[in-house]
């Protein structure tokens, strides 16, 4: 996967090819492609793929200068049908490819666990173990997960290129290639053939792209999608097993083991909540949004009911039952005589009859199984538990507990996890519009008449004065903007859906672009104008219902985070409300503006220090603090593996508090097979483990030292900062280059997502969406974001230095690889974005720049700082090939970026004949879409271009 790595190397038989498998399924699902395009488009269209394919695969491995050349020649004499065709097959090729890596990652793990080999790094056992070895007791592991929050918010971005349709027939392919592993008979296997020829046909078949713009509400449903296909069973799976990794490193005396009530792990979403310059998305969509959430749940719920209803065929006539047991088969509706001694059946269809009243109270419309009799609908999902723990406890104290772990158990936990919201659904909007809505509430209440004139002192005054004041601002006699109306109808619509789903429904109104306390303190005000911040005006005891959260994003932004929050946390006010929330407040930190604002080097440095300053300022003020990862899916918007990053943190900043975002085809990446998605999810659990109780193994020897390093790292961010801005936005014509040289223009004509490419209709990288910003570069396969500025930066600071002086810098630097996590992941991120970063490609794409001087000024600009950043990784890790510690990843790259290439070539011919049709002001929709086509499959080579 070239995305998070989720199976370690297993060392093969002597002799043996460790890929062997793996190459066999990549030949097997070709061949059947290949046979479909015979099939469906005929011979000849077969024949031109297939040697397009070998003249690549030959000019990739051998570096053949002639086949360069034949390809160009080829592609550019296809017909705009035969480019249509090649790009497809080419597409599913990607498509195919991933299904196949993904199926041998499982092989893999599969093989180890069988051999019986020592638990995995970055798996719970191991954490666990590592900690037991540190000295770490029970005790300490059991309040870390009784305490820990750990949460994956799901987001939709506009880098999302997969249709739902499309991901249903890969998860087909995937479960019958899978099945290839176990023992066939002949006609199974003939079988199993047929069904993946069918599925490749379908695929083939099946329109790849989006016709019509993506709404909210079709995100919503392909969010829902992996809820069904991992989340709803591996997520309580996982806790089953970590039980058991518990029990088995710390074992009790009687070998029981001990469940942990706590649900540690928890899924959030933006999508039908996040506002930040997305239009569509509104109150209804919030209410969509939780309804969808319920209906998915309480569907699974129904079922696990229905089949727990067969399993628990138990008699009282055999065995006894509990009295709270007996009590609860007594209220069911059922009163059939066939079923008057099973009270484990009756019991149980009183839970489908509440459940399903419940159901139709939160929204859903379909119920599939019509329930015995009616019942009252539960009152939150606390009750539903109870009920499935009385039957639990009953089963255990008359001879049934081994009938408790295969379902009911997990039912029972899953219920304690998902509850009846499913995810908990975030708010986000932009501060300036929060400010907006306030200026009109000031001025038609007579308090104010122009907030947005006052000084940042004098906003601070009059909302505290305000947030004191009983009265409210907001009259149902007045008129107000429509941009008003609808902010306070949104937060009306929260509270409501708190009170219909249940607390952890809505919990968490993130602020964008938070700059001033006052941009907190507004929302602070606008969450009182609508119920959901309360005081009892005798006692003066107040109560917020969203936590309010504020995002850092550019750098001054990062620079400013610790004195925002020293002043806020300095307010009696905000004191009482952390106080009511476990004496916790949550910071996000964006990963994406601030790479675009300064470069991959300072941005992560700021990220750095600003984490450092947050936890100083937290831990005098007395509060603890969740910091939340704005984390995208390229290297430059805070991608790479998972597990990494979070041991790479600085100390003190997770203490079994995180939460992080999965973006775009991040999510399919990881989440789109159940066994992937299960691992994916043990290594966010293992890395917050190990990074809040376990000692560093690598780390700096002493404080001096860390200080040296910081202080090193400092002055390469301020160089590199400087080369990337003086690129970026200093460079004349740059932003011409940009917008020529990669397939920006086209990327936002694409039906990706529901949230526009820029914030402003202009062409400005300022007001560019850091997502599209880097989706662009990916798709040239430049990855610019991931490392221009560092070469610049090394260079220049080991050149300030004469002589022996420079080995001796260079000597830091090679030890600030070797003791310090942070700086060893930020350069192995940087390795796996140069391993596939391609400047034959992207010289392609340099082509598209009709001024011939300026594309070859900035692209040798780019190309020597592609050649110093080679240079002087290699001088700092001594590794003269990219990926030498990521065996796995590297062969990875190497089978698959042949059959990537030709995509890449294919849209640069695309993206001319398009061009020159729009100066002629002609549309030719076959070209839009081989282009549109094109990115689909370039970005499922790369998988993490978001």
């Amino acid at each position: 996967m070239l995305n998070d790595a989720v199976a370690p190397e297993i060392v093969p038989a002597a002799g043996a090819d460790k890929d062997a498998p793996l190459k066999e399924d990549i030949r097997l699902l070709g061949r059947l492609l290949g046979d479909v395009l015979r099939e469906q488009e005929g011979d000849a269209v077969f024949n031109v793929v297939e040697t397009i394919r070998q003249t690549s695969v030959r000019f990739r491995r051998e570096a053949d200068a002639g086949a360069a050349l034949e390809l160009d020649a080829m592609l550019k004499e296809l017909s705009r049908e035969q480019t249509i065709s090649v790009v497809r097959a080419f597409s599913y090729f990607s498509h195919l490819a991933n299904i196949a890596e993904d199926q041998h990652h499982i092989r893999r793990r599969r093989a180890h666990l069988l051999a019986g080999s020592p638990a995995q790094k970055g798996s719970v056992s191991f954490a666990l173990k590592k900690l037991r070895l540190a000295g770490v007791p029970r005790k300490t592991v059991d309040t870390f997960f009784q305490d820990a929050l750990i949460a994956p918010v799901l987001t939709a971005h506009p880098t999302e290129v997969q249709r739902k349709s499309i991901l249903d027939a890969e998860h087909d392919i995937a479960r019958l290639l899978a099945e290839r592993d176990l023992p066939q008979t002949p006609k199974e296997r003939q079988a199993n053939m047929q069904l993946l020829r069918s599925r490749v046909a379908t695929l083939w078949q099946t329109r790849m792209l989006r016709y019509s713009k993506l709404t909210v509400a079709d995100e919503i449903e392909n969010a829902l999608s992996y809820y069904r296909i991992t989340f709803l069973r591996e997520l309580p799976g996982l806790y089953d097993d970590i039980e058991d990794d518990i029990a088995a490193e710390y074992p009790n005396g009687d070998g029981t083991i001990e469940p942990i009530n706590a649900a540690y792990v928890q899924m959030g979403s933006w999508i039908g909540g996040d506002r930040d310059g997305n239009p569509n998305v509104n109150a209804g969509t919030m209410q969509h949004a939780l309804a969808r959430h319920a209906t998915t749940i309480l569907d699974f719920y129904l079922d696990e009911v229905h089949t727990l209803g067969a399993e628990l065929s138990v008699s009282t006539l055999m065995v006894g039952v509990s009295a709270e047991l007996q009590a609860l088969a007594d209220q069911s509706p059922d009163a059939s005589p066939h079923r008057s001694d099973e009270p484990y059946r009756r019991a149980l269809i009183g839970i489908y009859a509440r459940l399903a009243a419940t159901a139709r109270a939160l929204g859903a419309t379909n119920i599939l199984r019509k329930e015995v009799g009616a019942a009252a609908a539960y009152p939150d999902a606390a009750a539903f538990v109870a009920d499935l723990r009385t039957i639990v406890a009953s089963l255990e104290s008359h001879h049934g507990a081994a009938l408790v772990r295969p379902r009911l158990a997990t039912l029972a936990r899953a219920a304690d996890i998902f509850g009846f919201h499913l995810a908990s659904l975030d708010m986000r909007q932009t501060s300036d519009v929060h400010e907006r809505v306030l200026a009109d509430l000031f001025a038609k209440s007579g308090v104010a008449a122009d907030y947005t004139a006052l000084s940042e002192a004098d906003k601070e005054a009059l909302l505290l004065s305000e947030l004191a004041q009983p009265r409210l601002l907001y009259s149902p006699y007045i008129s107000y903007a429509t941009e008003t109306d609808s902010e306070l109808a949104i937060l009306r619509a929260a509270r409501d859906i708190r009170q219909r789903y249940g607390a952890r429904a809505i919990r968490n109104y993130i602020i964008s672009h938070t700059e001033t306390v006052s941009d907190l303190l507004e929302v602070l005000l606008l969450q009182k104008e609508t119920g959901l911040l309360r005081t009892d005006w005798q006692t003066g005891d107040s109560r917020c219902e969203l936590m309010v959260i504020p995002l850092f994003e550019t750098i001054p932004d990062l620079q400013r985070a610790a004195g925002i929050m020293s002043q806020l946390m300095a307010l009696p006010l905000v004191q009482q409300l952390i106080a009511k929330q476990g004496q916790l407040q949550e910071v996000m930190l964006g990963y994406s503006d601030s790479n675009k604002d300064g470069g991959f080097l300072t941005s992560n440095w700021e990220l750095y220090k600003a984490e450092l300053a947050l936890v100083a300022d937290f831990q005098k003020a007395g509060v603890k603090l969740r910091l939340f990862h704005g984390r995208g899916g390229t290297v430059g918007r805070g991608g790479g593996p998972s597990y990494e990053a979070i041991l790479a943190q600085p100390p003190g900043t997770v203490n079994g508090q995180i939460r992080l975002t999965e973006q775009g085809e991040i999510i399919a990446s990881k989440f789109s097979n159940a066994e992937i998605g299960r691992r994916n999810l043990e290594l966010l659990v293992a890395a917050t483990l190990e990074a809040s109780l376990a000692p560093q193994a690598a780390s700096p020897a002493h404080a001096s030292e860390l200080a040296q390093f910081e202080a090193v790292m400092a002055q390469l961010s301020d160089l590199a900062y400087h080369a990337y801005r003086h690129l970026v936005y200093e460079t004349p014509g740059f932003t011409e280059y940009f917008f020529s040289a990669t397939p920006i223009a086209e990327i936002a004509e694409l039906n990706l997502g529901s949230r526009p490419a820029s914030r402003k209709a202009n062409q400005r990288i300022e007001d560019l969406r850091a997502i599209p910003w880097g989706f662009s570069w990916g798709q040239c396969r430049l990855l610019l974001p991931g490392w221009f500025g560092f070469g610049s930066a090394i260079e220049a600071w080991i050149n300030e230095a004469e002589g022996g002086a420079q080995d001796e810098k260079i000597a830091t630097l090679r030890a600030m690889y070797a003791r310090w996590p942070f700086f060893a992941t930020l350069l192995s991120n940087m390795d796996m974005v140069l391993a596939k970063t391609d400047l034959a490609i992207a010289s392609r794409y340099a082509e598209l720049v009709a001024d011939q001087g300026l594309r070859e000024r900035i692209y040798k600009r780019i190309t020597d700082e592609h050649g110093n950043t080679l240079r002087c990784l290699e001088l700092i890790t001594g590794n003269t090939e990219r990926l030498a510690g990521n065996p796995l990843l590297a062969r990875s790259i190497q089978n698959r970026f042949a059959y990537l290439d030709p995509l890449n070539h294919l849209q640069v011919e695309l993206i001319k004949r398009n061009r020159a049709l729009s100066a002629e002001s002609r549309i030719d929709e076959r070209v839009h879409r081989g282009i549109q086509l094109s990115i689909n499959g370039v970005a499922a080579g790369l998988r993490n271009t978001g």
